[in-house]
């Protein structure tokens, strides 16, 4: 099914009146919650862009030994932009050119994929100086309390790609 079929297929039906309605917090959600949430932006995304462009995107590092997952990247591509939404290499893989792998191989798929630039935040005790070495710059910033805080918000323009 292409992204405009579904788009057609997730077509809201007629609203109810909205008034016998209750908010809750859900302490402990399930997938099918996050799920039916989603599901009300998609069809609000489509009715306004007429399409999802939303893809994900994980890289494994995995031992060859024992299978177990050592580290990864998870981002997401959406209309020419990647997303990095995390990134992680288990300490004892720490500096061997493992983060800078896993970057290089997004980049590979967000050029697969036509994006223009990636971008991610991350807080001043995660990996600022990591991601400005492989070509991210900082362009906007969070203020909070320390340790956790400023939170750098950062991307990176793919080559041949001009700022907007």
């Amino acid at each position: 099914m292409s992204t405009t079929d579904e788009c057609r297929a997730r077509a809201p039906g007629s609203p109810g009146s909205g008034m016998d309605v209750e908010i809750a917090v859900l302490p402990r959600p399930t997938r099918a919650d996050e799920d039916a949430v989603l599901s009300i932006l998609r069809d609000f995304t489509c009715g306004v862009v007429g399409y999802i462009d939303c893809h994900d995107l994980v890289i494994v590092i995995r031992d060859r030994v024992t299978g177990d997952i050592r580290g990864g990247l998870e981002a997401q591509s959406r209309w020419g932009e990647m997303h990095i939404d995390m990134l992680a290499v288990a300490p004892r893989l720490r500096g061997r050119g493992m983060g800078r792998r896993l970057v290089s191989m997004a980049e590979h798929e967000a050029r697969q994929r036509g994006c223009t630039h990636m971008w991610l935040d991350t807080y001043a005790f995660q990996a600022r100086v990591f991601y400005e070495k492989v070509g991210f710059e900082v362009f906007g910033q969070l203020d909070g309390p320390a340790p956790f805080f400023p939170r750098y918000f950062m991307r990176r323009l793919l080559s041949g790609a001009q700022a907007r």
